[in-house]
């Protein structure tokens, strides 16, 4: 069994009487891609910036290729390559500039690598940082973060301001890392982006490990079963959407997307990709849908002449 590069033992975090988190506990093996999901306020950023030592904890420990990391250890910052959600940098360098200074920090000689990133990226290195918008931004940090060829690599929500594009680009370079052995973890609140390129996921919600599962596990398992219930199962009409429906809207439009019957009182949730419908008895729907992050899927009861009940 690989002993973990990257292991959080009960790892706490209070602001004050506010609790950041409370008891994380993952380990993440050399090569692999961590998932490390959850809503914005879930606690992701608490527990990176506690790892990479920008805040300190209360308790619990991290631990680095099995020894329990100092909070300002420079030999475990000389393997780090982190992406902050939020890039800053001197607003009156070039990006040149900011690319030369950052190279000083390291031992090494970076130009062969960071000069790859740099046009993998499209990056115009004359530019100036306060006239980046927040893409080109955000490139610049994943060279500062991948230049050096860092052993493990930290990522929090990278693809933010990146297009469509450019994060299918940043995703091969992330392939490539994986396959030189380097250990990532990968911060984001977007289960479709994280399940296309993670080895593992870990689910945090209110500074809590809620869940933890390879992600070909959570492909299969991943189901939400939403039970429709009616007294008159035979007036409901299975349609296709979308459409303008009077009902809630609840997942994604997609072509040839079934719609279902609900009621006023469900909550709108937004990301959910129906994908089959079956009847488990004279009056009730069982739905299993599963998140897929596209827009809305709609769901309205319909009378056997197709009006709206």
């Amino acid at each position: 069994m690989n002993s973990p590069i990257i292991e959080l033992q009960n790892l706490k975090k209070y602001y004050g009487k506010n609790k950041g988190i409370e008891d994380v506990s993952i380990k993440i093996n050399k090569g692999e891609i961590y998932g490390f999901i959850g809503p914005n306020g879930a606690g992701k950023s608490t527990t990176i910036r506690t790892i990479i030592g920008l805040i300190n904890k209360n308790g619990g420990k991290v631990l680095i290729n099995g020894e329990e990391l100092k909070f300002d250890d420079i030999e475990f910052k000389k393997k780090l390559g982190y992406l902050p959600s939020e890039v800053h940098l001197y607003e009156n360098f070039t990006i040149k500039q900011t690319l030369d200074y950052h190279q000083t920090f390291y031992d090494k000689d970076c130009s062969q690598r960071r000069n790859e990133l740099v046009e993998l990226l499209k990056i115009d290195e004359e530019k100036k940082i306060e006239d980046l918008s927040l893409g080109n931004l955000k490139k610049v940090g994943i060279v500062l973060a991948l230049m050096h060829e860092p052993e493990i690599l930290i990522l929090d929500e990278a693809t933010s301001g990146l297009d469509p594009i450019m994060q299918n680009i940043f995703h091969d370079i992330l392939m490539e890392e994986k396959k030189k052995g380097t250990t990532i973890l990968y911060s984001s609140h977007i289960l479709s982006e994280v399940s296309s390129i993670c080895d593992k996921v870990g689910f945090i919600k209110d500074g809590i490990i809620i869940k933890e599962d390879l992600i070909d596990n959570i492909k299969k398992d991943n189901f939400t079963y939403l039970k429709i219930s009616s007294k008159d199962i035979d007036k409901i009409i299975v349609v296709n959407g979308p459409g303008s429906f009077t009902g809630i809207r609840i997942g994604v439009t997609l072509a040839k997307t079934l719609a279902y019957t609900l009621n006023k009182d469900i909550t709108t949730i937004s990301s959910l990709q129906a994908m089959a419908l079956s009847i488990k008895d004279s009056n009730e729907f069982i739905v299993p849908i599963i998140d897929a992050r596209r827009g809305f899927v709609y769901a309205a009861i319909y009378d056997k002449d197709g009006n709206p009940i």
